[in-house]
């Protein structure tokens, strides 16, 4: 197993290569700049000092630079499309080496999934700012963002599933140079907005040219009349300037469709870009050897049946799309369309292409984009080297959490004190009392972030593991809603009837709470607080309770079996406050709130304190 300092020195190594490489890139091309100007300038003074000499040398010192010149500017093209590769390859890997440090602010964070009335993602910070989502997202494109989305969205409880996505995990986390260049693919060919919304609106506009009754034969028809035309003029049968109206006629009429295929065209640009970049990673995607059948599920998806790949049907398109652009030249334009209404030809042939493949079109982007997001959890398993791959157990009539040192991949390693938790039976409750500032709500993430990532088939921080994947739901951070014209309180309760329906209606669930019932009295507050674990217990359900009251933790003279009571404790050590962010077995002892207010000069008179 590689170490986190084996791991930096890799995206240094990585680093130190392509800049290295992009030193003699950079160099190359300079000196092709410079050859393709002196090229350029020879053909014109060559021109210029043969043309009344030997024409045969002429022609050779003009065909053979200009030859010379244009696959210059081909190897040009190559070479600035290796310097933008190499650039982004030392971005992305620095960006590695940063977000090792903590640093994550280079990755998206998901901020259009944050939804409070989720059931957990929103108390557990998976998507926003410094979120678990910008933690793991290296997507490239708008579909494995969604995807990766998703997955958090909606854990798996399936053990089968969750062992078969831990599998392709483990299998990609070792082909880091895969992950790598498979982003990159995208990063370069990036498009705008939602690429499946835009390919999926392409896919439902009609055929404008090909279902009409003639179009489909006018271009034939068009090219044996000139062929016609111009062999009657060569046998003297029809003069020339006659073949010559027809052409023009052709021309001028051909202008007719030409409104309606700028349009396709404008929109065909948008959609090529897109297509460019699934095509490029769909090549890398089919030539990945791969053993996990979830990764072969989804290189088995790149295929239309038949002898061809997707890739290569892709850039069919994608070649069809780029000979349409020839339209820009209006000398081309004449000529082609003149011969054979050739923009109309090539407009059919792209919709033919839609016709035959448009129905495995979004299925291949759909793969890309579940392998997109396969790369971001591979590259987390593959940046966080200690962490370990936890074994879901499935058991109908009981109930398994169980870890050791569980540690928040969110907070500095360095930092981080790692704690334990053991739920092993149905139904069990964890009540946690506690100081401020002592660690329960923080305790209350870690594990709820670690179950979260067990459930959709990531590495956790851990030394150990064993979980049973059911349905988690949280209540740690309710808020007054304004629009809604609802209280705290009232949203709490909104929650707790959530859970209670779907505990009625048979769902399994893992329940962590955060000091519930908070907008109400201390009485009514403990009342409720008992009332409620109560209820919890004979719906046969397990979960983790945080509370600052006490008295909670008598229910476990009631529940000895279920119950268990933790804390974690604030420490006063030479007049200063302490916290170990141990945790501890037991009700917590020493509460901090009148110590702190003492040592900010806030007078408190405890003699008016009764029982």
């Amino acid at each position: 197993m590689q170490t986190y300092q084996e791991v930096k020195r890799i995206y240094k190594r990585i680093i130190s290569e392509s800049e290295a490489e992009l030193r003699l890139v950079l160099r190359n091309i300079r000196y092709i700049s410079l050859l393709r100007v002196f090229l350029f300038s020879g053909i014109i003074i060559a021109a210029i000092s043969l043309w009344d000499e030997n024409r045969l040398l002429f022609w050779l010192c003009i065909i053979l630079p200009f030859a010379c010149f244009l696959w210059l500017i081909k190897r040009h093209n190559r070479w600035f499309y290796r310097r933008d590769y190499l650039k982004r390859r030392i971005e992305i890997n620095q960006q590695e080496l940063d977000a090792l440090q903590g640093n994550i602010s280079a990755f998206d964070d998901g901020k259009e999934f944050v939804n409070p009335s989720h059931l957990y993602t929103f108390d557990l910070d998976v998507f926003g700012n410094h979120s678990l989502f910008q933690c793991m997202n290296r997507t490239s494109t708008p579909i494995g963002k969604q995807r990766l989305a998703s997955w958090m969205n909606n854990a798996l409880k399936d053990k089968r599933l969750i062992e078969e996505r831990q599998n392709a995990v483990r299998e990609l986390s070792d082909k880091l140079e895969f992950c790598q260049d498979f982003r990159l693919m995208g990063l370069l060919n990036r498009g705008e907005g939602s690429d499946k919304k835009e390919i999926e609106k392409w896919i439902d506009m009609p055929a404008r040219f090909l279902k009409h009754k003639a179009f489909p034969f006018l271009p034939y028809v068009v090219l044996i009349i000139n062929i016609v035309c111009i062999g009657f003029a060569f046998y003297g049968l029809m003069p020339f300037s006659i073949a010559g109206m027809v052409f023009a006629f052709f021309v001028f009429f051909s202008f007719l469709f030409s409104g309606k295929i700028t349009k396709l065209q404008q929109m065909y640009g948008k959609k090529m870009q897109i297509l460019s970049t699934y095509a490029n990673q769909i090549v890398r995607v089919e030539g990945l050897e791969v053993e996990s059948s979830e990764l072969i599920r989804i290189k088995g998806q790149l295929s239309d049946g038949k002898e061809k790949t997707a890739s290569q049907i892709l850039m069919r398109l994608i070649t069809l799309m780029n000979s349409l652009d020839r339209r820009n030249n209006i000398f081309m334009t004449i000529l082609l369309n003149g011969s054979f209404f050739w923009e109309l030809w090539q407009t059919m042939r792209i919709e033919r292409w839609k016709e035959q493949y448009s129905s495995s079109l979004l299925g291949w982007l759909e793969a890309v984009g579940e392998m997109d997001a396969y790369c971001s959890l591979a590259t987390f398993a593959y940046n966080h080297p200690d962490y370990i791959y936890p074994s879901p157990s499935v058991s109908p009539s009981s109930f398994c959490l169980e870890a050791k040192s569980l540690g928040h991949p969110l907070m500095d390693r360095e930092k981080c004190v790692r704690n334990d938790i053991s739920l092993l039976k149905r139904p069990s409750f964890i009540i946690i009392t506690g100081a401020n500032m002592a660690g329960k709500s923080t305790y209350l993430r870690t594990v709820g972030i670690n179950y979260l990532l067990a459930c959709i088939g990531a590495p956790v921080w851990a030394d150990r593991m064993v979980f049973s994947p059911i349905q988690l739901v949280t209540s740690l951070r309710t808020t007054d809603s304004l629009t809604d014209n609802e209280s705290y309180f009232f949203a709490e309760l909104k929650r707790l009837q959530l859970i209670i329906k779907k505990l009625e209606a048979g769902e399994e669930l893992f329940i962590i709470l955060d000091e519930i019932l908070k907008g109400t009295n201390s009485v009514d507050k403990q009342k409720g607080s008992q009332a409620l674990i109560k209820q919890f217990m004979l719906l046969r359900t397990n979960g983790i309770i945080a509370t600052h009251d006490l008295m909670l933790g008598a229910l476990s003279q009631s529940y000895p079996e279920d119950i268990k009571n933790y804390c974690f404790e604030a420490d006063i050590t030479n007049n200063e406050l302490t916290f170990s962010y141990r945790m501890r077995e037991g009700i917590a002892q020493n509460m901090n709130a009148c110590f702190l207010m003492k040592k900010m000069g806030i007078a408190v008179d405890f003699s008016s304190v009764t029982d």
